[in-house]
Formats: structure tokens, C-alpha cells, sequence
């Protein structure tokens, strides 16, 4: 990397993923949790921080950009780039050229993070296409193929699932999203396991399915999220998986906002 970076940052309700690049490289790039107390003082010392890891100083950041679907934190983290990094970013919303057409009745109703999704399947991988994104919630999103972005679907995400049966089972417990041995589980961990993988796998399968009646046979699907790769190995469903879509998408709408 050569000193002319770009910082970008998707706020998520559970995570916090930034990245850096150079031109349309993605070079290092960090997971945090989400925490909605964390102030403009705490973002930029975490960062400053973040970037000194990778061997980067904040005068090689040139720019930046954040999509955010938590309101109440994107103040802070913009005083912080001010503060910190001497940099004013862009916030991707409604003034902000994406390159995507929005079909929806209410286009300001879609979350940031999904248009800038949209953005980058349209770059990357074509269209038609649905984006099955593994967050917080589960997200379907459809791209035409005239690659406009439609709408789409939310479902609560398997974390959120498995939180609730822990909280509202008393007797069931909380339990990690791995493969287990068996769909027919053998004790109460392993059943609650095959429960959520497989049948999210199943939910992901019949959604797609029915995407695909509307979108057309030649519809690719994109996932994304950080579940996204243990899902696809219980599937044949998804045709690529992009760990880091929404950072990729961030860069393209920067580039059309230069």
C-alpha cells in the first residue's frame, strides 16, 4: 500500500466491520462488536490503533466513507474521523450517487448497507441476482436484470434466533452456530445446533427458490455476512460467497462521489 487509502466502514447492528484500500484493493480489514455507547474518543483511538496494527499511519488515509444502519453511532464515528484522522467522510444516503436504482415505494426506507450491496453485486458479479446477507437479520435482496434493485426479504438472523430460544427456554442452552454431527441430534446441544444450521439452510434454499421463479433461471446468488461461508457448506445454493461485500460496495460508491 502506497499512502493513498481509502477507510471505509460498515455499521452494523451487531458489528462494526472497517477496511482499507488501495484503489479497488482490500487490504486489512476488522470485525468489532457493535456497542452503543462507545464515544467519537473511543472510535478514534480504536482506530488509530487498528491502523498502527497493519503497519499504517492515519496520514495514509486519504479517505473515507460509512454506510451505517445505527443512527445513534454514526455522529460519533464522523467526529472521530474529524478528530482523529483529520478527515471528513462520506455518509452513504439519499444524496449520495450509488450507481443503483431503487424500485421500491419508499427507496429512503432501504438500509444503507443493502444498497451498497446492491452497488457492488452490480460491478462484480452481474445480474439478475439475489444477495442473501447473514447479519443480524437475514436479508434477501433482489436485483433485476436490468440491474435495478427491487426489494427483497428479512427474516430474524440465526444468532437472533438462537438468543431466543436460550432466553425464552429454560431449560435450553445457549449454543454455538457449528455443524453438528448429526441432523438428528442426539442431546439437546446437538439438536439446537441442527435446528438452526439446517434449518436456516432450508429457509435460505426455499427463498432463494422462490427469488429465482421472479428474478429468472439465470439469477446468480451472492452471500454475505459471517455466516455466510457455513451456510454455503451445507448448500449448493449460493454461487459466491463475499465475506466482505458491503467494503467492496463502500469503495465503488466512493468512487463515484470523488
Amino acid at each position: 500500500m502506497d499512502g493513498d487509502m481509502l477507510l471505509a466502514v460498515d455499521i452494523g447492528n451487531t458489528h462494526i466491520t472497517l477496511g482499507v484500500f488501495d484503489g479497488k484493493k482490500l487490504g486489512p480489514r476488522w470485525r468489532i462488536a457493535t456497542v452503543i455507547e462507545r464515544t467519537s474518543d473511543e472510535f478514534g483511538l480504536q482506530m488509530l490503533g487498528l491502523l498502527r496494527h497493519s503497519g499504517l499511519k492515519k496520514e495514509d488515509i486519504r479517505g473515507a466513507i460509512v454506510a451505517s444502519v445505527v443512527p445513534t453511532l454514526t455522529s460519533g464515528l464522523l467526529e472521530s474521523f474529524s478528530k482523529y484522522l483529520e478527515l471528513d467522510a462520506i455518509v452513504v444516503d439519499a444524496g449520495v450517487k450509488t450507481g443503483v436504482s431503487i424500485r421500491c415505494d419508499d427507496p429512503r426506507q432501504v438500509g444503507a448497507d443493502r444498497v451498497v450491496d446492491a452497488a457492488a453485486v452490480r460491478a462484480l458479479y452481474g445480474y439478475p441476482a439475489c444477495i442473501v446477507d447473514f447479519g443480524t437479520a437475514t436479508t434477501f435482496d433482489a436485483i433485476s436484470d436490468s440491474g435495478e434493485y427491487l426489494g427483497g426479504a428479512i427474516a430474524p438472523g440465526i444468532e437472533i434466533a438462537a438468543d431466543a430460544l436460550f432466553h425464552r427456554a429454560a431449560k435450553l442452552p445457549r449454543v454455538d452456530i457449528v455443524r453438528p454431527p448429526n441432523v438428528i441430534g442426539r442431546n439437546t446441544r446437538h439438536a439446537i445446533q441442527s435446528g438452526l444450521l439446517f434449518g436456516y439452510v432450508g429457509l435460505v434454499q426455499y427463498m432463494v427458490e422462490r427469488f429465482r421463479l421472479e428474478l429468472g433461471s439465470d439469477m446468480k446468488v451472492i452471500g454475505t455476512g459471517g455466516l455466510a461461508e457455513t451456510i454455503s457448506r451445507e448448500s449448493d445454493i449460493i454461487d459466491v460467497v463475499a465475506p466482505w461485500l458491503t467494503l467492496e460496495g463502500l469503495q465503488i460508491v466512493w468512487s463515484l462521489n470523488k
